[in-house]
């Protein structure tokens, strides 16, 4: 029995707003500039709100290259401050963003631009927010046109998701509109100056949407329709390299022919000394990448969801972390894969035949090497979690006592003296005094870090051996 649809235009309005978004997204794919990869030396610095400060998905990138790409040196910065709108990043850039020495200049805003609380009246002044947006990012164009030696990268924002059902948060109703009209001129602006763009906001709505079909509660948003999730910010992560054209560049595609003992190609990959055993089959085996891990904690303020959970939205694995192994030939039966002598996991002949993805299993001795580099990765975010904060308050607060980077006692007293009643401020002087104090100290720690990521970031040569079930 077919069940009649209780709100049938509500679900004909959304096939048709997914239609058309897949139809724009096809035409502007060919008119945006792509960002090329990042080379050996770049010092990419990523400009934005409180969804690049959260640090998540410029980390998750910066991870992809360290270890997609181990001798490939590059660092990716955060240059986030919480509730920025356009004319906020502007006058940070001397004293926050370009003091960084960018390479490449990322900058992403307008979600803070379009407003929040003003569509809860009849008639928001949709143009006058969007104009005075634009009318500070000329200001920022003008500042970057003049920028030499230094590739631009404009970032159009994750959406804010007004369909999502979330219990007791209501949407504002035409803020994503409004957002759309900031990133026209922001694609533009892209254009017309040729420099690269990554589109979050087209994809992003275009996955919620295709989600909700199924879950009208799933959004890549966040529980308050702005902030992604640790999964939220694995999705941004995937649309940049995306458009950076990394997809289906894989970790390693070795193929093994059993009966031939021989390689039969190996891509990314040095794979030799094959011997044909009783049960099996033994080679060496190098890959010049290593898998990409996944984080098991949240990450997100209040959002209990992990990276994982974008692995069932995304083809994350099958265009980024693709280790993939082919064993043909095998007689039918159970085979033990043993890397280093030590049981991976159990696989069918055709299994084999057909291609396993070595980067999920989590027990290799490669992903275990990944895992470090995931974990001094989190601890090097963590310490510029500390200067994000710094900057807030000398931005949002010391700026307008005409106490702009002031480390005086008296910087020190004033900020004592206004935290109780401002609990933004109470939360991140900590952050403040640690870096007026120790700020030297914390960056020569994420240099460290750094440094040590890239000693051990190494692939490893390994034996691979599969064997007979039986013969474990």
């Amino acid at each position: 029995m077919i069940k009649k649809l209780q709100n049938p235009e509500k679900y004909m309005k959304l096939h048709f707003l997914l239609a058309g978004l897949a139809c724009l997204f096809f035409q502007l794919s060919f008119a945006q500039p792509k960002p090329q990869p990042f080379k050996s030396g770049d010092r990419v610095v990523l400009a934005g709100n409180s969804i690049t400060e959260a640090g998540l998905y410029g980390a998750n990138i910066w991870l992809y290259y360290m270890t997609h790409f181990p001798d490939r040196k590059i660092q990716v910065l955060n240059a986030g401050v919480g509730g920025d709108v356009a004319e906020q990043i502007y006058k940070r850039l001397d004293g926050d963003i370009l003091a960084q020495k960018p390479t490449v200049l990322a900058v992403t805003f307008g979600m803070n631009d379009s407003k929040y609380f003003e569509y809860n009246s009849p008639n928001p002044d949709v143009n006058s927010f969007v104009k005075t947006s634009r009318d500070s990012y000329l200001r920022i164009e003008k500042k970057l046109q003049e920028l030499k030696g230094v590739k631009k990268i404009i970032m159009a924002s994750s959406p804010y998701d007004e369909n999502v059902q979330i219990p007791n948060n209501n949407a504002f109703k035409g803020k994503w509109k409004t957002m759309e009209k900031i990133i026209e001129f922001q694609k533009k602006s892209a254009i017309d100056n040729q420099w690269g763009y990554v589109d979050f906001f087209y994809p992003m709505t275009e996955i919620n949407l295709r989600e909700q079909k199924k879950n009208p509660a799933y959004t890549a948003c966040g529980n308050d329709r702005i902030h992604p999730s640790s999964a939220g910010h694995l999705i941004m992560a995937y649309i940049f390299l995306k458009s950076q054209g990394l997809t289906n560049s894989c970790i390693a595609d070795v193929n093994v022919d059993y009966n031939k003992g021989k390689v039969i190609h190996s891509v990314n990959a040095k794979s030799n000394n094959i011997v044909k055993t009783k049960n099996g089959i033994r080679f060496d085996y190098l890959a010049n990448s290593l898998p990409f891990p996944i984080d098991t904690l949240p990450r997100v303020w209040m959002n209990p969801e992990v990276q994982s959970e974008a692995l069932k939205i995304i083809p994350f694995n099958q265009e980024l972390n693709n280790e993939r192994l082919v064993i043909r030939g095998l007689p039918a039966g159970r085979y033990t894969l043993k890397i280093d002598q030590n049981q991976i996991a159990g696989f069918s002949a055709e299994e084999l035949a057909a291609g396993i993805n070595l980067a999920l299993l989590k027990t290799t001795p490669q992903y275990q090497q990944s895992l470090q580099v995931l974990k001094l990765s989190n601890q090097r975010r963590e310490i510029e979690a500390k200067f994000r904060n710094y900057f807030w308050v000398n931005y949002n607060f010391l700026q307008d006592k005409n106490m702009l980077f002031d480390h005086s006692d008296a910087a020190r007293d004033t900020i004592e003296k206004h935290s109780p009643e401002n609990g933004w401020l109470n939360g991140k002087k900590g952050d403040w005094q640690a870096v007026r104090s120790s700020g030297k100290v914390l960056q020569s720690q994420m240099d460290a870090l750094v440094d040590e990521i890239y000693r051990i970031n190494k692939p490893k040569k390994h034996t691979i051996e599969i064997t007979t079930a039986a013969s474990r």
